[in-house]
């Protein structure tokens, strides 16, 4: 049986990730904090209450088929677009198509936007009144943050659900239901995969459901036209397939998290010995240099930060040499950057005081911007005391004064969140922040006298 052929004889040629979209609610995998039993969302599709919503999220997310799915298991009218195709007159037909089927069918539209951010603010605006009137269900889809790409108006009357990469256990489930499914996926075909194949597959995916299942589809192409009688996709298919070679691991794919938390934790011990070697095992057995620098990149802010802040410049740089040069001579800037890493001042007070800025936030929700450090651009906004008694630092000696800069429930209450130790350029910042500290208890002080 050829690969394209269906079971019913008849030929689907659509790609096996468009074949394979989820259906229903249930056959969705992943994303169990927006479809968990007791979700908001799934509670909306449900009960048929649903809400405009914008889907960020990193690409083979899901965000296209979960639309799909809202409108399909709600029975409404869906209407899909990008936004690098569509303007303002294509709106006005989805406005008039949507308007017709409410007053002779009384059935919802919902209108998919693909790429939302990529609309302009004519565009956006051309959809607040049909969005706040509800005639159109407005789902957009983005990869970009909304809060920078879509105009506050539209936002505020949309919500924003985050859609996170596939975990490797979903991607697994999914290639496996492909190689099951007789309808729609590969199962009349007999195919079965090797573990380290379906390893690989999952890895070179990075979170992509579409990725892995495009992945999937090339490799049992190649293994169809390979000649050899048996039906198994092997690593060598895989390979071949997607173009990049699989990392010397066992079965579990339990060697590339050995080596590469090896090679971190001999960074964070200071030894570029043992760093240069773990790198070079990582390379060698066929790792993507991108990946290494990426790591390189989150430990010159994870385990470096301001005890040494070129760190993070030198593995920026480190990339983009690699980006330059390629391989093999990109290696070479990977290493100055691993050895720079290992034999800087060590700190994580960044990543500490990150962690607890966030684990605040998450009790305290958004708390409001102290008026007096609120911008005033308008004769309004200045009647309604914004910015007044703010002290502009450059007006005072050593350019600065002690001022209020946290939400009033913070202040005196929260933990000191950043707290640098005392090596590298760390000890600087701390006797600075030392030094300011004295300067505001001596002005409280001048404050508390009768």
């Amino acid at each position: 049986m050829d690969l394209f052929d269906q079971q019913d004889g008849k030929s689907d040629n659509r790609p096996l990730a468009d074949r394979m979209r989820p259906r229903s609610l249930d056959e969705y995998v992943g994303q169990d904090h927006l479809l968990g039993a007791d979700s908001l969302l799934r509670r909306a599709v449900v009960e048929d209450r649903l809400f405009s919503v914008i889907f960020w999220g990193p690409p083979g997310s899901g965000k296209t088929t979960l639309a799909r799915i809202m409108a399909q298991e709600t029975k409404s009218h869906f209407i899909g677009f990008s936004a690098v195709l569509s303007g303002v007159k294509e709106i006005r037909g989805v406005v008039e198509e949507a308007t017709e089927l409410w007053r002779h069918q009384r059935r919802r539209t919902i209108l998919f936007v693909d790429e939302i951010h990529r609309f302009n603010k004519a565009q956006q605006d051309a959809f607040l009144p049909h969005v706040e009137s509800g005639l159109i269900t407005l789902i957009g889809a983005t990869t970009e943050n909304p809060s920078f790409e879509v105009i506050a108006p539209l936002l505020s009357r949309m919500r924003v659900l985050t859609l996170k990469p596939f975990t490797e256990e979903d991607l697994s489930g999914i290639v496996r239901r492909a190689l099951a499914d007789s309808e729609r996926g590969l199962g009349g075909l007999g195919i079965e995969i090797e573990p380290e194949a379906l390893s690989h597959i999952v890895w070179s995916a990075d979170g992509d459901a579409r990725s892995a299942l495009n992945s999937l589809e090339a490799a049992a192409s190649v293994m169809d036209n390979s000649g050899e009688t048996g039906r198994r996709i092997t690593r060598a298919f895989v390979e071949e397939a997607i173009q990049k070679k699989a990392l010397q691991y066992d079965k579990s794919g339990e060697e590339h998290y050995n080596l590469i938390s090896a090679f971190h934790k001999s960074l964070r011990g200071s030894d570029p010995d043992a760093a240069l070697y773990w790198l070079g095992r990582m390379l060698m057995a066929g790792e993507d240099p991108l990946y290494v620098a990426r790591r390189l990149i989150r430990f010159a802010s994870e385990d470096v930060g301001n005890a040494d802040p070129r760190a993070l410049t030198v593995t920026i740089d480190a990339m983009q040499a690699y980006h330059f040069l390629g391989l093999p001579e990109g290696e070479l800037a990977l290493a100055q950057a691993a050895v720079y890493l290992a034999t800087a001042p060590k700190s994580n007070s960044l990543y500490a005081g990150y962690g607890r800025v966030r684990q605040t936030i998450e009790k305290t929700g958004t708390l409001p911007v102290p008026l007096h450090i609120r911008n005033a651009p308008t004769k309004l906004m200045k009647e309604l005391d914004y910015g007044k008694g703010y002290l502009y630092a450059h007006d005072f000696a050593d350019a600065y004064i002690p001022q209020e800069y946290l939400p009033d429930e913070l202040r005196g209450k929260g933990p000191q969140f950043y707290q640098p130790t005392d090596r590298g350029y760390e000890k600087i910042i701390g006797e600075r922040l030392e030094q300011w500290r004295k300067i505001r208890e001596a002005n409280a002080a001048k404050k508390e006298k009768p």
